[in-house]
């Protein structure tokens, strides 16, 4: 499993079980949500009367098809976060982005890995307090793209994809979609449905 480093469990309890309807809009973020500290995420609610503290949180991962594959990559992160909270964790598996999101914003979802694509969405729409990044023990954090071709493939280089037909991903995903986009634009000249 990838470690994850993160600030603490108190503060994700207090950023993720904290949000309840009764706000009034105060800033650029969704109602019920305000950011009255100008910190670009929403505030804690002031009164502890309208914190959630369910007693059973639901976790999730970015979707994928075989949502039982998260299922068990995250299992220790799980167990890890049902001893430090003393609730059970249930591994809430979503089938698309969208699905995501709402049940964040509808308190359904409590603790979520969010593409970072989709993290502006999920902090303006659902209160989402980003908190953590994927990094391996040494502290080191990001993700390197590949561009996979068959074996047989006359592609060796990338500009050997010009002309040719690419697959990406959600347009909604940063390494998928965004980032291989902009770098074959930046790089090569190559726009979709251009080049």
């Amino acid at each position: 499993m990838s470690k994850l480093s993160f600030i603490g469990v108190s503060f994700l309890l207090v950023m993720f079980l904290s949000f309840s309807a009764g706000f009034a809009a105060a800033s650029d973020l969704n109602p019920p949500f305000v950011d009255t500290v100008g910190d670009m995420v929403a505030d804690v609610p002031t009164n502890p009367a309208e914190w959630l503290d369910p007693d059973v949180l639901l976790f999730s991962y970015t979707p994928v098809e075989d949502p039982a594959v998260y299922r068990e990559a995250w299992s220790e992160f799980i167990a890890y976060l049902e001893e430090k909270t003393g609730k059970t964790v249930h591994f809430y598996p979503v089938q698309n982005y969208a699905a995501q999101l709402e049940a964040l914003r509808a308190g359904r979802l409590h603790v979520a890995g969010v593409n970072t694509g989709s993290v502006p969405f999920a902090v303006n729409v659902a209160g989402f307090i980003p908190f953590a990044i994927m990094a391996s023990e040494d502290g080191v954090f990001g993700y390197e793209m590949e561009v996979i071709v068959h074996q047989d493939s006359d592609i060796h280089t990338l500009e050997d994809l010009r002309g040719r037909q690419l697959a990406l991903v959600s347009p909604t995903s940063n390494s998928g979609f965004k980032a291989p986009t902009a770098l074959l634009e930046a790089e090569f000249g190559m726009l979709p449905d251009v080049c």
